[in-house]
């Protein structure tokens, strides 16, 4: 008898949360199906009184705050999140959870994807589990690489210096553009327009060509978050 009995107290915790899992992922997918409709109904449902909301442009909002901006799509729009991704940690009365959401929009005859993260906490309540803290944060891509002319390219070919000891060099090579920090191997530089380049798989820096008043290139700016590391040409 007390196999079955020890047994039994060994799974209910686990199951218990599989349960809630469950239960929550499905009060997720609800509020990320309230987004299009603007139902402001089901997020005043979830959220408890003191719940905060900090958005994909680090804007934070009150309960009160986020439910008054949550509005039906505009007309010929129309969207739907689907979370593919979910993950459940509890620790007593409060759970954190983290899931991985597909957008798609469809905008004025095209068709939009994206796709971010929504990290929550919730509570239990005495009237069920509460959001306490949403955050939602996109995943970036890198955009498409246009071609420029070779000429073009090798505009940009030089050194460049940043401080002291700092510099930058920019090469052809098999005619790709490489550039390569003093001390760091050299990686292809991908052309978003002209004067603009990127780094494969860091989406959130530019480098920003500038160019004199007779159109030579003088130097350039590593932009990141809107903070600039500036290198002039030697």
């Amino acid at each position: 008898m007390l196999i079955p009995f020890a047994l039994s107290l060994a799974l209910a915790g686990p199951v218990a949360d599989s349960v809630l899992e469950r239960t929550l992922r499905a009060k997720d997918q609800a509020l990320m199906d309230a987004f299009a409709p603007g139902d402001r109904a089901v997020w005043a449902s979830a959220m408890a009184p003191d719940a905060v909301y900090l958005d994909e442009n680090n804007v934070l909002m009150t309960r009160a705050a986020f439910l008054a901006q949550l509005r039906p799509l505009p007309p010929n729009t129309s969207g739907h999140i689907a979370i593919v991704k979910y993950t459940m940690r509890r620790a007593g009365d409060t759970v954190a959870v983290v899931h991985q959401d597909a957008e798609s929009e469809y905008y004025h005859g095209q068709m939009l994807h994206a796709t971010f993260f929504m990290s929550e906490t919730w509570h239990r309540t005495p009237g069920g589990w509460r959001l306490m803290l949403m955050h939602e944060s996109n995943v970036l891509r890198d955009p498409p690489a246009a071609r420029l002319p070779a000429s073009l390219l090798a505009s940009y070919v030089g050194t460049y210096r940043a401080g002291p000891d700092l510099t930058y060099t920019i090469s052809l090579a098999n005619g790709v553009l490489v550039g390569a920090r003093n001390g760091r191997p050299p990686v292809p530089l991908l052309a978003e327009v002209r004067d603009v380049f990127f780094v494969a798989g860091q989406p959130r820096t530019r480098k920003i060509f500038q160019r004199s008043a007779g159109g030579a290139v003088a130097g350039f700016v590593d932009r990141r978050e809107g903070e600039d590391v500036v290198w002039k040409r030697t």
